[in-house]
């Protein structure tokens, strides 16, 4: 196992004290344990750099929204996003097999990041510092662990977790095997319990930092992939109980310039700057370069099919762009796609952003909301029992009014399929582009090879076995007969 290398202090002047250009970044190369941590600052370090490999980076950021971050290559497998070349039509054909390392990256990339940070938290609890300070930067790290692992764990099932002592002994290889099921969402699930336990509340959180709300809405989340719907409702309620969360009445405005700081419906954003500490890249994948004012890549698009799913008036396809005037002077539609929308609108999400100085924009990163406590707890209630509800439908209504469509009622959608079904679109209108969990809400349902092979007829290569992302053959070496490939791809 690598030992922890690059604490950097940059996201931490990120998240902690907002933009200042007088003060410089410090980077702690090689950690010395038996000097590092000595201060409050040196733990704060250390804190900052578990926040590190979740914000948005083109190279080592899992909440990148190019096609190396998680939002792009999930919502791609799905009929949200359409590829027309590139990882991006691999993802949308499920095509991904062991040899194609934009689907294996995620844990190539990011798996040596767990072990860092419980190398993290053994050196804090052993650091001569406040123990409130320790305290609350162990809450902070046990949530970023949670968090990560819980985005492995669904990409690929359970991971290798190096114990302790074995990252202590770095110098001594031991080949591990992958945890089980059981006991990867046990780990999970008590990192993210004790995190909640310790964690700030939301109002006394700042903005960009895990508070006890955040720690609770990736237990739902940890809790929805079990199928676990008591605790997803105890999660709910937890969060609801706060007296703190609500839904922003401007739905759209959640995505513009200024900063949702705050708003009282972002559970965790990524804050983004121009400078590339942490970088929002969408309008660069998703605009043509003849887009009006400022274009891009234009390297992905939505479908039809997903954009006819919306009704008339939902404000939530705002900004699903069906047609735009080039700089050409042409008008690009459905009718006249060129190579722009050949396959579906332009999935803009976030403000356009004309003015940005660079390929970079200062629009955040919302990871989660509020919205998504609401839906998770009207599913959880109906497949608790099996049978839909009245008080599901109320919470399933409070996020549909807001997006302006009409209420729907319980006669409608009496049985559990039929509640289902239109659960699962209800969320795909909700959170489409913003951390890719459509993609796990389908597996949930059973309905991910079934849209996929909807989606794209003949030429979708998708199967039940593609749920799960396959590992790098580099992974299953160096496992020394340990380390087992997921089924369907040896």
């Amino acid at each position: 196992m690598k030992n922890l290398k690059n604490y950097t202090i940059v996201l931490l002047l990120l998240v902690f004290s907002g933009c200042n250009e007088d003060i410089e970044s410090i980077n702690y190369d090689e950690i010395n344990p038996s000097i590092f941590p000595k201060s409050e600052a040196d733990v704060q370090a250390i804190v900052a750099s578990a926040y590190y490999p979740l914000r948005g980076s083109y190279g080592n950021g899992i909440h990148s929204t190019s096609e190396n971050g998680l939002m792009f290559i999930l919502d791609a497998t799905t009929e949200i996003l359409q590829g027309p070349y590139g990882v991006q039509q691999e993802a949308s054909l499920h095509s991904y097999k062991t040899s194609s390392t934009s689907f294996t990256r995620f844990y190539d990339v990011f798996y040596n990041k767990i072990s860092s940070m419980t190398l993290s938290i053994d050196r804090i609890q052993n650091a001569n510092v406040n123990e409130l300070v320790k305290k609350n930067a162990i809450a902070e790290i046990k949530c970023a662990r949670g968090l990560l692992a819980y985005e492995l764990f669904d990409l690929y099932g359970p991971l290798v977790v190096a114990p302790l002592e074995i990252l202590k002994s770095p110098l001594n290889e031991v080949p591990l095997a992958r945890l089980s099921n059981a006991e990867m969402v046990s780990f999970i699930e008590k990192d993210l319990k004790e995190a909640a336990a310790d964690l700030k509340a939301p109002g006394d959180t700042p903005y960009g930092r895990f508070s006890n709300g955040m720690a609770r809405m990736v237990l739902i989340r940890l809790y929805l992939h079990e199928k676990r719907w008591a605790d997803v409702e105890e999660q709910a309620n937890a969060i609801m109980t706060m007296n703190y969360y609500g839904l922003d009445a401007d739905y759209v405005g959640l995505w513009d310039v200024k900063p949702p700081v705050n708003s009282k419906e972002v559970i965790w954003a990524v804050p983004a700057d121009y400078a590339g500490t942490s970088e929002n890249q969408w309008q660069l994948m998703v605009l043509p370069a003849n887009y009006p004012e400022r274009g891009g890549y234009g390297t992905i698009q939505s479908s039809w099919k997903f954009y006819d799913s919306f009704e008339a008036t939902d404000i939530r396809k705002t900004a699903l762009i069906a047609e735009f005037t080039g700089t050409d002077g042409v008008t690009y539609n459905r009718a006249n796609p060129a190579n722009y929308m050949q396959l579906g609108p332009i999935p803009l999400k976030i403000h356009p952003d004309a003015a940005r100085t660079t390929a970079l924009t200062t629009v955040d990163i919302v990871v989660y909301r509020y919205a998504d406590v609401i839906l998770s707890k009207a599913e959880a209630l109906v497949n608790k029992t099996g049978t839909p509800t009245q008080e599901a439908i109320d919470l399933v209504n409070i996020v549909r009014k807001r997006a302006k469509i009409s209420e729907i009622q319980l006669v409608n959608y009496n049985t559990l399929a039929k509640f289902n079904d239109m659960i699962l679109l209800e969320r795909s209108h909700e959170y489409w582009c913003e951390n890719g969990q459509y993609r796990s809400d389908l597996i949930r349902h059973g309905k991910y090879t079934e849209h996929a092979l909807d989606l794209n007829g003949a030429a979708s290569q998708s199967a039940p076995y593609k749920a799960l992302f396959p590992f790098s053959l580099d992974r299953i070496s160096e496992g020394k007969g340990k380390f087992i490939q997921n089924p369907g791809y040896n």
